[in-house]
């Protein structure tokens, strides 16, 4: 990972970290805990719609060749799926590559007839495929609404690359897209995700300081920092931020390409480091054709707050 990119984005105005900083080890495995909070509707959310339209997504997608899992995490999004489709080859895909090849030896042992292999990449990245992949139909899936976490515009922009992924030169194979998305609802509910009582939502954005230090050898103190989420209505998404809690300086050492540095952080100011937009479903079709992508169907829960989308390529 570039530090870099981690110093220019300390010393922007207003500051920001990205959020593939949270995922070291233990932030995945702190994630993995948040999404089990009362509070975090999205994870269970999307699960129990794509079990309750399991048979008709899988008739949907037909039968696939290769299912790449954009930040896979634990696997277990996929696990679900593989119980009405199975694909040929799995490729799992995520920043976190030791974390990645644990959920994989589980895996491993319950569906033995599918091809499984790890790619420890940066989906904000250029995604480099395995050579070794099988043929047939190409589907990548993106569960969880984490495109929520870029602005518009750089959300077609990935999906565009998405699309790359499952076009394949030479075969008339149409290759898709299974996204899962976060529909835009009652504040107080969107509010208490990302704010749950226990405090690891808390606990999963502070951990971010403890990686940047550890990547960047930067003075970071957890206890000069606070979580705070809210949603910002006229851009439908929640934001995230780490706010100083008192007047302070943050140091790190020369390194590789870069020289030593500083940033002052007066009390109550703020590091932006998520954004969760919220969509609805008119429009992120229309984002969806931006990236090249035709819609053949999209699922939501009874309630209506999240969906899935399937877009062919």
């Amino acid at each position: 990972m570039s530090t870099q990119s981690i110093i220019k984005g300390l010393l922007a105005e207003p500051p920001q970290i990205e959020p593939k900083y949270f995922y070291d080890d233990v932030g995945s495995r702190l994630f993995e805990l948040l999404t089990l909070m009362p509070e975090y509707y999205p994870t269970r959310t999307e699960q129990s719609l794509m079990r309750l339209h399991s048979r008709e997504i899988a008739q949907t997608l037909g039968e696939v060749g290769v299912l790449i899992d954009l930040g896979a995490g634990n696997c277990h999004k996929a696990r679900d799926l593989f119980v009405t489709m199975q694909p040929k080859q799995y490729v799992a895909v995520d920043i976190s590559a030791t974390f990645l090849e644990q959920a994989l030896d589980e895996m491993r042992a319950s569906f033995p007839d599918i091809r499984m292999q790890a790619l420890g990449a940066d989906l904000t990245k250029p995604i480099a495929l395995p050579s070794n992949l099988s043929g047939g139909k190409r589907v990548c899936f993106y569960p969880g609404s984490s495109i929520g976490n870029f602005d518009p515009d750089q959300a077609v922009q990935l999906m565009k690359e998405m699309r790359e992924l499952v076009v394949q030169d030479n075969d008339s194979t149409e290759g898709g897209l299974l996204i899962g998305v976060d529909l835009v609802k009652d504040t107080a509910v969107l509010r208490a995700a990302y704010n749950d009582e226990l405090g690891l939502t808390a606990a999963f954005n502070r951990n971010m300081l403890t990686h940047i230090n550890r990547l960047l050898g930067s003075d970071f103190n957890l206890a000069d920092w606070g979580h705070d989420a809210f949603f910002n209505e006229a851009l439908s998404r929640i934001e995230m931020h780490l706010y100083a809690r008192r007047d302070l300086t943050v140091h790190w050492p020369q390194g590789d390409g870069h020289p030593a540095g500083q940033r002052f952080f007066a009390s109550g100011e703020s590091i932006h480091t998520e954004n969760s937009y919220k969509y609805q479903t008119d429009f992120f079709a229309e984002m969806l054709a931006q990236a090249g992508f035709s819609i053949s169907q999209f699922w939501t829960d009874p309630a209506r707050q999240f969906a899935v989308f399937y877009a062919c390529a």
